[in-house]
């Protein structure tokens, strides 16, 4: 009996053992709901355009994921108008971002990760037998030309501005036959000889070998940009990032788009649950931390972060750890590094303050009074901070830099430290930013500093060129500029600079 126990609490313990190792191998693997554990189809609203380079990308993700991913291919506006009317589905890819604009006016959309770029061009059958060579020829009496609706498809909206912006439009307008509904339709018109010219995507061709196309030089410019949006009212948002991520990845969707002849930007390396690393400024940690939480859990992604003193984050840069983003306390700590992030924005501003004791027991008012005998003064470190550089700059600047760091017991590389240690008794006063003092109302007064330009540090954001993720990134960036972070901004004692994310680009 003693045996058969021994036995059965060591089956029970190397059960157990194995349920905890699957357990553990299972969250490292993925934050997000496997998309292979749920039910519920995605819903994709596309312009049939896009029909020949989905069907494909579908193929490959609903095999991969084993997930179901259904298509309602139409035109690029009754499709907008139908997410409108309906109120469902998950995802919109029109043929042409102006309907990514007016989606987003109607606050339809999300999330936009770009994809390609086509060209609008003459179709004719292959061999040309009608001898189109010519915008001119289009008015020909002897031919049949057919365009996509100006009202309802991205081609001829655009065909339509364009031609009008060079006065051509009601030449071609009163020259054609018919208006379809999508530009597929009118590529199958030429296919069974209804028609004998018209005007295409470039890229649609791909899928009718029996056409070809004249490039003509009145429609240049005649360009969509392609991207793939998640609708702002979708079920389940984290899936349709997953997919959409999925689509713009440069080594999985991209291929299939560049396949079928559009031109593809440059994409993010796929990864089912790809990783973002972002080095902060510690003064940005309560400001930021919400905003990335929000983020990981709707993107089902992980955000690695690395909060510390600027001078410290940019040694480490250097030394060769690259981060896809770096948000700095300051601009002067961004200009050290220009090499990886070419193209920072200003996001907000914080002002350094004099923190003292609740009450202000010495009585220190401005700077001068940091250089009292006896006062114990705590100061950023000059070289791991931007904190402590602004501050050097500051008491320069005011002529009272000897005065002041002779009363200096303690040097930091981040202003919760200098908060901490004036809760602990060991300092009379500190120099740092007002933000950190916003969790400290009731042990700590804060005192303005008045008439010196250079107490204000302003805090640039950047994604580094070289990132695998950019895109993810950049919308990282969008997030960090939202209505909901902003107020968190204001609320930590930051003052809010207004950053354009189009800045970025």
């Amino acid at each position: 009996m003693n045996r058969m126990a021994w036995v059965l609490f060591g089956s029970v313990a190397v059960v157990g053992a194995l349920l905890l190792l699957m357990n553990d191998a299972a969250s490292d693997k993925s934050l997000l709901d496997k998309p292979g554990n749920k039910t519920e189809p995605l819903l994709l609203f596309c312009a049939a355009s896009n029909r020949g380079v989905m069907e494909s990308i579908r193929t490959e993700y609903e095999r991969e994921f084993n997930r179901s991913i259904q298509i309602q291919y139409g035109a690029s506006q009754t499709l907008l108008s139908s997410i409108e009317v309906s109120e469902t589905g998950d995802l919109y890819l029109p043929a042409d971002d102006s309907y990514i604009e007016l989606g987003r006016k109607k606050r339809l959309l999300s999330e936009v990760l770009p994809l390609a770029t086509m060209r609008g061009v003459v179709a004719v059958r292959r061999g040309n037998p009608k001898g189109v060579h010519a915008f001119a020829d289009l008015m020909r009496t002897d031919l049949r030309v057919v365009q996509s609706s100006p009202d309802s498809s991205a081609i001829g909206k655009l065909t339509r501005e364009l031609l009008s912006e060079r006065n051509l439009w009601a030449g071609l307008e009163g020259a054609t036959a018919t208006f379809r509904t999508t530009v597929t339709d009118v590529a199958n018109d030429l296919v069974v000889g209804s028609a004998d010219a018209g005007i295409v995507y470039d890229a649609v061709l791909k899928s009718y070998p029996d056409l070809e196309s004249i490039e003509l030089a009145e429609l240049d410019g005649l360009v969509s940009h392609v991207s793939l949006s998640v609708l702002a009212g979708s079920k389940q948002p984290q899936a349709a990032l997953h997919f959409a991520r999925f689509v713009a990845a440069r080594d999985r969707g991209l291929k299939n788009y560049s396949a079928h002849g559009f031109q593809v930007v440059n994409g993010d390396v796929w990864s089912e649950v790809p990783e973002l690393s972002i080095f902060a400024g510690s003064m940005l940690r309560p400001a930021i931390e919400e905003s990335l939480v929000d983020f990981e859990k709707r993107e089902g992604v992980r955000v690695t972060r690395v909060y510390n003193g600027c001078g410290i984050l940019v040694a480490q840069m250097k030394a060769g750890q690259h981060p896809d983003a770096y948000f700095a306390c300051d601009r002067e700590f961004m200009k050290q590094v220009p090499d990886l992030f070419p193209k920072p924005v200003d996001v907000s501003t914080n002002q350094l303050v004099i923190l003292v004791q609740k009450g202000n027991p010495l009585g220190i008012e401005s700077l001068r009074d940091l250089g009292k005998k006896g006062v114990r003064v705590g100061v950023g470190h000059e070289k791991q901070c931007a904190m402590g550089w602004l501050t050097q700059n500051t008491i320069r600047q005011a002529g009272l830099q000897s005065e002041v760091m002779e009363n200096v017991t303690v040097q930091t590389p981040t202003g919760d430290m200098l908060v901490n240690q004036l809760r602990a008794g060991s300092l009379d006063a500190a120099v740092a930013y007002l933000s950190n003092a916003a969790g400290a109302a009731d042990y700590l007064d804060a005192i303005r500093i008045q008439g010196l330009s250079c107490s204000v540090a302003t805090q640039p954001f950047a994604v580094a060129e070289d990132s695998p993720h950019t895109q993810l990134a950049e919308r990282l960036f969008l997030k960090l500029c939202s209505a909901e972070s902003q107020e968190i901004f204001l609320d930590e004692g930051f003052q809010w600079q207004d950053p354009k994310p189009s800045d970025r680009n």
